[in-house]
């Protein structure tokens, strides 16, 4: 058979698949992340059905997912948003690299795996997912909650981070010079900072540059300029997520309200496509080995997220049953701990580490939109409130309003 018939076929069953797997979950109620993922699982190496020939579109598929996925998150909030949550929130970041990051540089110590590993597996239990809690916000319909502006602080300070920590951490692994690290690091930072600069102080000319009455120029200026940007900034060392994020953040008013409604059923798509390419570079066959350390780690480093998440809300003045859900979104890994678990590998440091940090993230990028819907409920039942104490206020400012009243 002709390949480009193999791959319609191929591709056209994965898509079928995924709408049909998204009826099931709505139908119960629940995030379909965690079928999307097995679905993958099926579709990957030693799985029911290997894909062949359409094994490639979907990687690239996958890429084009998470900055979609960033992109409509920034869309939400306004600049200004983002620099005073920036600034309110920064010990919380602090909160959670030391929370997040000791689980796992300690379980390779304890492996004996060495320094390098230990500060490589630190970072794949720090790093929640962008992706996959973007999804869960928009799935459950909290985007305009009080608590998920101090989540979005803490996945952007986490994503800034990680132009500080990879460039560290591909030093580390090639054995390069002082200098020639600094050097990659310095890049990284200025080149966050300037995107950071720029749309904050230019995103009204930027809108203004991408603004059209025609559906079609609107879209594909858009789409162009965010891939753009994201691929340039991942070419420089810094995420293509925080590059994506960005420019949602850039883009104000009409603008911002014609790229919502016009990119979100791309954005449905590619998000599909890209929990199934994690499953399929997943195989089963290696997970049974390293699946206890990875249970042991997904236990600590779920109740050390929800306490990182907990302290931020409450120390932002949100009540009681916003902390827990705060606690609870922040739960999934994702996308960061497989990238740079996969940097390990290449440079091949620990041949177990890799099948360990895939166990660990399928277990929370799995758990976490279950923690995200039933870590309040749960909280609510198990403790119950003191009789004589009165019930939480919301004391916070008022967070960014939903994408509608605040950019209509």
């Amino acid at each position: 058979m002709h390949s480009s018939a193999v791959f319609l076929i191929e591709f056209g069953a994965v898509i079928l698949c995924l709408g049909l797997l998204g009826r099931l979950a709505g139908r119960f109620q629940f995030s379909p992340i965690p079928l999307y993922l097995l679905a993958g699982l099926a579709f990957g190496e030693g799985g029911l059905l290997p894909l062949g020939a359409s094994e490639e579109f979907v990687a690239i598929g996958a890429e084009i997912g998470v900055v979609l996925l960033l992109l409509m998150l920034g869309l939400e909030y306004t600049a200004s948003d983002l620099v005073s949550n920036l600034k309110t929130q920064y010990p919380a970041g602090l909160v959670d690299a030391t929370l997040n990051a000791l689980p796992g540089a300690i379980m390779a110590l304890l492996l004996g795996w060495g320094p390098v590993a230990a500060v490589v597996l630190a970072g794949v239990t720090w790093i929640s997912s962008s992706g996959v809690i973007a999804k869960v916000l928009r799935d459950l319909g909290r985007l305009g909650n009080r608590e998920t502006p101090v989540i979005l602080s803490i996945l952007v300070l986490e994503d800034l981070a990680m132009a500080v920590y990879l460039p560290i951490v591909t030093a580390l692994l090639a054995g390069v010079g002082l200098a020639a690290g600094s050097v990659t690091l310095a890049i990284a930072l200025g080149v966050a900072g300037l995107v950071l600069f720029v749309a904050v102080r230019f995103g009204r000319h930027i809108s203004r540059f991408v603004s059209s009455d025609d559906p079609e120029k609107l879209l594909l200026v858009v789409l162009g300029l965010t891939l753009l940007v994201a691929g340039i900034a991942q070419q420089l060392q810094v995420s293509a997520a925080v590059g994506a994020f960005l420019v949602g953040i850039a883009l104000t008013g009409s603008v911002a309200e014609g790229t919502h409604n016009l990119l979100s059923p791309l954005r449905d798509l590619f998000a599909a496509v890209f929990f199934v390419f994690f499953g399929l570079h997943t195989d089963p066959a290696s997970i049974p080995p390293v699946l206890l350390p990875a249970l042991a780690l997904a236990v600590v480093t779920t109740c050390t997220k929800i306490a990182t998440g907990y302290w931020a809300a409450r120390r932002a003045g949100i009540s009681v049953k916003g902390r827990w859900r705060a606690g609870g979104t922040l739960v999934a890994r994702g996308e960061f701990s497989i990238v740079i678990a996969g940097l390990a590998v290449t440079a091949g440091i620990e041949p177990s580490l890799g099948p360990l940090a895939t166990a660990y993230v399928l277990i929370l990028v799995i758990v976490g939109p279950l923690t995200a819907r039933w870590t309040e409920p749960l909280a609510r039942r198990l403790i119950r409130p003191r009789p004589a104490a009165a019930p939480a206020a919301d004391t916070a400012p008022t967070e960014p309003k939903a994408r509608e009243t605040q950019r209509g």
